[in-house]
């Protein structure tokens, strides 16, 4: 079982930024990733949206904790622990990490339903009635 992070970043507008996954598994995502062995959830937060938006965060807040056991990553493991944060605070300008992505960019959320989603964040942006 894998631990994994996610960010659900949201501008003044409601917009989430979004990115279209260049890896599996692919469709448009919110940034996150694994969580390193002796990483807490907060810290891998902080990582993994620096090096998918260039964004630096430090105010956020735990949405969901949920274990997806049906939920595949790039590295072949079934099974994920997600925690998801909602995040509407950070500093700095957003860049593009393009080993990481084909595009980032605001997503309207009432356009968010008419994209191809990764299917973990069909399921989360549903739980959370974003979509």
């Amino acid at each position: 079982m894998h631990r994994s992070v996610a960010a659900i970043i949201r501008n003044e507008r409601g917009d989430i930024l979004m990115m279209d996954r260049k890896n599996f598994p692919f469709g448009w995502a919110c940034p996150a990733g694994h969580i390193e062995e002796n990483e807490m959830p907060e810290e891998a937060l902080q990582r993994e949206v620096k090096e998918e938006t260039g964004l630096d965060v430090d105010d956020f807040k735990l949405v969901v904790h949920e274990f997806l056991d049906w939920n595949e990553c790039k590295r072949g493991v079934k099974g994920h622990d997600f925690f998801v944060y909602e995040i509407s605070e950070w500093e700095g300008e957003i860049h593009q990490n393009k080993l990481e992505s084909k595009d980032l960019k605001w997503q309207p959320a009432s356009e968010i339903k008419n994209l191809k989603l990764e299917p973990a964040w069909e399921y989360f942006l549903k739980k959370l009635k974003i979509i």
